[in-house]
């Protein structure tokens, strides 16, 4: 009799903690399907005028230092999840500092190349000339069946490149 309470009071402990581990999957995979939600990119941009523009205003906001801002615009056409870009973020700010002490004030902004690829990709190059340097930014653009998008974005002072 005491084995057999002992069994149903076992059962019904393992059945509560199968509903609690079903309610605890449950949730999981609503956080997950959520999370793969904001890897799908929302904004696009419409046509080729609008990926300059987008590449104007962040070098603009880089050559102020507002890099918070300049990832802000990025993140609304970049699908990269948030903490990538936090991350670049983070790393922008920290050597963007060092730059800054470095190679003195920024006396400018100048467009470099623009390439493409047929009607899919767009390569658009911006210098950013500080006192005793520059600094390249590269913006490649992909055009998929909603628009354009950012493809992948750097920065680095290796403006020799582009000769």
């Amino acid at each position: 009799m005491i084995e057999n309470a002992l069994i149903f009071n076992l059962n019904v402990i393992f059945e509560k903690s199968l509903i609690s581990m079903k309610k605890v999957v449950a949730i999981f995979l609503i956080l997950f399907i959520h999370s793969l939600d904001s890897f799908s990119q929302s904004t696009y941009m419409k046509d080729k005028s609008e990926t300059s523009d987008v590449s104007q205003k962040v070098t603009k906001l880089f050559s102020e230092s507002k890099i918070a801002e300049a990832v802000v615009l990025l993140s609304l056409y970049w699908p990269l999840p948030q903490n990538e870009i936090s991350s670049i973020e983070t790393q922008t700010v920290k050597y963007l500092n060092v730059f800054n002490e470095r190679f003195g004030k920024v006396q400018g902004i100048e467009k470099g190349k623009t390439e493409t690829i047929n009607d899919f990709a767009i390569r658009e190059v911006y210098f950013i000339k500080y006192s005793k340097h520059a600094i390249r930014l590269i913006f490649i653009y992909y055009r998929g069946e909603k628009g354009w998008i950012i493809n992948s974005f750097k920065w680095d002072d290796s403006f020799e490149k582009e000769f």
